[in-house]
């Protein structure tokens, strides 16, 4: 039988409580104090209870207090739930702050809805606050495995969390440097395997298998963070946001996406096959939890590019195209075959792949440049072999949070390899969008 923990004055290990036993420390204490905006006799009860915390370990808790909020002038700042009941979650390593449990929260309603609609594993990579991809767990054809440098890793096609977590953080390399990732199943030690040597702040999952979360727990000196998400709660119906000192009351956004939402095809094309339907569905979920204006493009069971927060719905549709463009582009066999320095960082490597395909920067391929990174001179990829390329690239679904008030996005779209389309409908020009539409044989429903 488990001995029962001491959480009273004997048996508590943690230093922030043994610093309040020290009398003549009790100016530290005061300092804190001021510093958090807190009265010497709540920053010693917050003290406390977090000591208590820290000694109970994987157990439930009422309030995590945060380092700062979403600025570090933003102190003091902490969770907690509105009723007073107990966190969802279980912090089970590091620290989180603000913006990832921003990430974090956000990303976990999107996998778990992801995995409601389509009965597949699932996995986001998140970050500040809307998703660089989300992907099921398909397996991933052998270019793509190339393409995210996993083409040697045993056991992947059998394990659909990890495909599935594989595509989501190879989509968009660049921006989910520093991300935080969502997993909708239980993490398994190739997940976190995978998981361990990218640039990430945390994961949130419902479970962790000893071994997961032993390798997690190792992950950036100890320090990464690991959270625990109760996969049976469910937040109230009303939920409420303070702007200005005045507080917004709204219903949660409880809308259903599934196949169903696909039947009003409003153009001259009607054959949707199951893939695309998947698809339409993994884009407009992943929608749902970016920052609007956005648009998606999805492939294959994946988000390739995602245009989120722009002003101007074209300007999120050329946003979202070129991201796919670039995902495409990463699998082109000139692509493929750079022979990439030993000594070239990952980080370093997603920027010059990101260069030789975009022309950014600088010049990867020129003389006295190429040698900072390749143990041989590039073949230019070049605007032919982009055409080409991308030309061969079809049936690629794209989904929209809003109407297109214009065809300019339809053009923009099929320039992308786009055939399948999912949009709310109900601008004006309607008529002209789904004419674009007909002249390319696509197909669109409305939402």
């Amino acid at each position: 039988m488990a001995k029962k923990q001491n959480t009273t004055g004997v048996g508590i290990r943690s230093k922030r409580l043994a610093l309040l036993l020290l009398p003549s420390l009790y100016i530290q204490v005061k300092d804190l104090a001021k510093s958090k905006g807190y009265s010497v006799n709540d920053m010693i009860h917050k003290l406390l209870e977090q000591a208590v915390n820290e000694t109970k370990g994987a157990h439930t808790m009422k309030e995590f207090e945060l380092k700062y909020g979403c600025n570090p002038n933003q102190k003091p700042a902490h969770l907690d739930m509105l009723d007073g009941g107990d966190l969802p979650f279980t912090i089970l390593n590091g620290r989180p702050g603000y913006i990832n449990f921003m990430d974090a929260l956000n990303s976990w309603q999107l996998v778990k809805e992801l995995k409601e609609a389509t009965g597949m594993p699932c996995a986001t990579s998140f970050k500040h606050v809307s998703p660089t991809s989300a992907a099921v767990g398909k397996v991933l054809p052998l270019e793509l495995k190339k393409a995210c440098f996993v083409e040697h890793i045993e056991g992947l096609d059998e394990n659909p969390l990890a495909c599935a977590y594989v595509r989501a953080r190879g989509t968009d390399r660049m921006c989910s440097f520093g991300d935080w990732v969502a997993l909708s199943d239980v993490c398994d030690e190739l997940t976190a395997s995978l998981i361990a040597p990218e640039v990430s702040d945390g994961v949130i999952a419902p479970g962790y298998t000893e071994k997961a979360l032993e390798i997690l727990k190792a992950k950036r000196k100890g320090t990464y963070n690991v959270v625990a998400i109760n996969p049976e709660y469910v937040p109230k119906k009303q939920e409420i946001k303070e702007v200005f000192g005045i507080a917004f009351h709204q219903g949660r956004n409880n809308f259903k996406i599934d196949e169903a939402l696909l039947s009003n095809i409003v153009t001259e094309n009607k054959e949707l096959p199951e893939d695309a339907k998947i698809d339409l569905i993994v884009s407009l979920i992943t929608l749902k939890y970016t920052q609007s204006n956005s648009v998606c493009f999805a492939y294959d069971g994946q988000a390739i590019g995602v245009g989120a927060g722009q002003q101007s719905r074209i300007h999120c549709t050329r946003l979202a195209g070129t991201k796919a463009d670039t995902w495409f582009l990463r699998q082109h066999p000139k692509t493929l075959n750079l022979k990439f320095r030993a000594d070239l960082g990952r980080a370093n490597r997603d920027n010059v792949i990101d260069s030789y395909i975009n022309g950014n920067e600088e010049d990867v391929c020129a003389d006295g440049i190429w040698q900072n990174y390749f143990t041989e001179q590039p073949e230019r990829l070049t605007v032919g072999d982009k055409k080409a390329w991308l030309a061969s690239r079809r049936n690629v679904a794209l989904g929209s949070d809003a109407f297109f008030p214009f065809s300019d996005n339809i053009k923009r779209a099929f320039a992308s390899g786009v055939k399948y389309i999912a949009e709310p409908g109900g601008s004006i020009r309607d008529d002209l969008v789904i004419q674009e539409c007909n002249k390319k044989g696509m197909v669109m429903a409305f939402t």
